[in-house]
Formats: C-alpha cells, sequence, structure tokens
C-alpha cells in the first residue's frame, strides 16, 4: 500500500504500525519520527511563520481566512508522481492542515482511484479510535489494537494514581499566547486525568480565544503554556518576550502568583497522535509531582515563573 498523510499525526500513527515503508508522502510539518525526513513532501505553507511572533501569524492567518484564499497548498505534480492508494487528512481545523475540501479538489484532478479518510478526533478516546481506523484501513488491525490497548493502559494508570488526590489545582492551559487562547479538544479531558481542574472548561470543544479579564476570573492556580505548533523553547522566548511588554496581558501576570509552567505543545499536545499519551504523563508531572516524581528532560516541560 502506498500512503500520503496530510497530517504530523497520522504520519506518526503510520510509523507507529510498522509502515513507515509504505508512506510516500507526507506534509511540511512532519518532523517525527526521523525515519520520515527522506519521504517527498507534498504541502506547504502560504505563509512563511519562521520567524514571525504570535502575534504576527495571527494576523497572517486571519487575513488569509478572510480573503479565502487559504494557509497551506497541496503539490499537485508531486502527489501526481507518489500516486498514493490511501490519504489521511482531517476536517477538524483548517489552522493545521489543509483542508478536506483542497484534498477533494487534488484527487480528483488526478482522476485516480485513490481512498481519502477523513479524520477528526477531539478526544482521547477519539484519537485512540483514529489508530484503530488506520490500523483497519491499511491492514494493521491486530498492530493497531495492540497500540491502542498500550496507550489506553498508559491513560488508565494516570487516571487511577490522581484520582484519590485530595491535591487538585486549577489549571490554565493556553494554545496561543497574542491573542490568548485556552487549550480545547482533549486537552481539558488531560488537565483532568492528570488531577487537575481545567480552568476555562472547553471539553471536546475547540481552543478559542479569551480575555485576559477571563482568566482572572478563572483564577487559576498555574499556568501551562502549549502553543501549537511551537516547541518548547520557541514558546519560552515568545514568552519571555511578550512579559516585557507591559501591555501584554498586565491585569492578569500582574496579579498572578501561581507557577508558570512551558511544554513542547507540536510534540505532545498539538498531535492526536501515539504521543499525546506521553503528553498526558508530562501533565502528570506538572500537576500532580508528589504522586508523579519527574522523569522528563527539560525539553520537554520546565518551569519559566
Amino acid at each position: 500500500m502506498r500512503i500520503c498523510s496530510l497530517l504530523p499525526s497520522t504520519t506518526e500513527i503510520v510509523c507507529a504500525l510498522g509502515m513507515s515503508a509504505s508512506l510516500v508522502g507526507k506534509t511540511h510539518e512532519c518532523d517525527y519520527p526521523p525515519e520520515v525526513n527522506h519521504v517527498p513532501v507534498v504541502t506547504k505553507s502560504l505563509i512563511d511563520h519562521s520567524e514571525s511572533t504570535s502575534s504576527e501569524i495571527d494576523r497572517h492567518i486571519s487575513e488569509a481566512m478572510h480573503r479565502g484564499s487559504g494557509i497551506y497548498a497541496i503539490d499537485d505534480l508531486v502527489l501526481g508522481k507518489i500516486n498514493p492508494d490511501l490519504i489521511l487528512t482531517q476536517e477538524l481545523c483548517e489552522v493545521c492542515a489543509v483542508s478536506y475540501s483542497q484534498v477533494e479538489t487534488s484527487v480528483r484532478k488526478l482522476e485516480a482511484d485513490i481512498d481519502v479518510i477523513s479524520l477528526e478526533p477531539t478526544t482521547l478516546g477519539g484519537i485512540l479510535e483514529t489508530i484503530v481506523e488506520i490500523g483497519d484501513a491499511t491492514g494493521s488491525p491486530l498492530k493497531a489494537r495492540e497500540l491502542s490497548n498500550s496507550l489506553q493502559k498508559r491513560i488508565d494508570h494516570v487516571r487511577e494514581m490522581t484520582s484519590s488526590s485530595s491535591f487538585n489545582p486549577k489549571v490554565l492551559s493556553l494554545e496561543w499566547l497574542d491573542p490568548p487562547f485556552c487549550g480545547g479538544h482533549w486537552i481539558p479531558e488531560m488537565i483532568g486525568y492528570s488531577g487537575g481542574v481545567d480552568a476555562v472548561s472547553l471539553n471536546g470543544s475547540p481552543s478559542k480565544e479569551i480575555k485576559w479579564e477571563e482568566a482572572v476570573t478563572a483564577s487559576p492556580d498555574l499556568v501551562i503554556l502549549m502553543v501549537c505548533g511551537f516547541d518548547l523553547e520557541k514558546t519560552a522566548t515568545e514568552f519571555l518576550s511578550l512579559a516585557k511588554d507591559q501591555s501584554w496581558g498586565a491585569e492578569f501576570w500582574g496579579n498572578f502568583k501561581g507557577d508558570t509552567y512551558v511544554v513542547d505543545g507540536s510534540s505532545y499536545f498539538s498531535r492526536p497522535g501515539p504521543r499525546i499519551v506521553d503528553g498526558l504523563e508530562i501533565l502528570a508531572e506538572i500537576i500532580q509531582p508528589k504522586i508523579f516524581p519527574r522523569t522528563r528532560s527539560n525539553s520537554e516541560w520546565t518551569k519559566i515563573l
């Protein structure tokens, strides 16, 4: 089977199922695992964000969406050359990846018999179901169920260990910094499983922009910065730069007395794949340190304030 993955998460799933050799196409953002480095890239970003701040990125995306021009493009020439049997894509978020309509348009141009599977998990359980669905579609059902079951056991372990804790801090998760967006979809669930209480509950719902006044009203005990698409270093650099601007969230940060943590959002929180369970375990170390002594590296999470 020849598989084209249009999501970093599905690329990770395909490889976790032992099918990296079947991967013939990937996105420009697929950077894990290392064995996919040689796989042809079939997408590109229409906006160069490499040196942009989160405020600039937000403005560029808003302008592009307003114009209806989109943010990403598919290279139809490359897609034709790799000649996939199966394309894995999504309809969950047009800001995160190429839209389903773009994929449909490109497939029609090829006039080929290609199966397209669109995946839209919004919860941890949905992510595990995605793994099984991909396993069924790629002829790896047993491997997929083994992987799903092993991940479920790790999730259950975290839940069981935190279930009796009388210490349940209120957590504000920020998926974007300027403007601030609170964590959505599976993030509130992860916080709850890790022994915390989500300060702005959005279980199963998309991340949304909040006003700093809402953050003040939520009165969190700690803040976790898990910026979508940013690793820990980039998130920390952005946060420290913004913190120098006294106008950025002054009403919140000027009064917040709790701890602030930075995590690798791109690897462990933004992508609905196997490493989302690593993200859960990272949260458990941050939120319940007496139950889960630290085992993770400083490149995965660190206290910044």
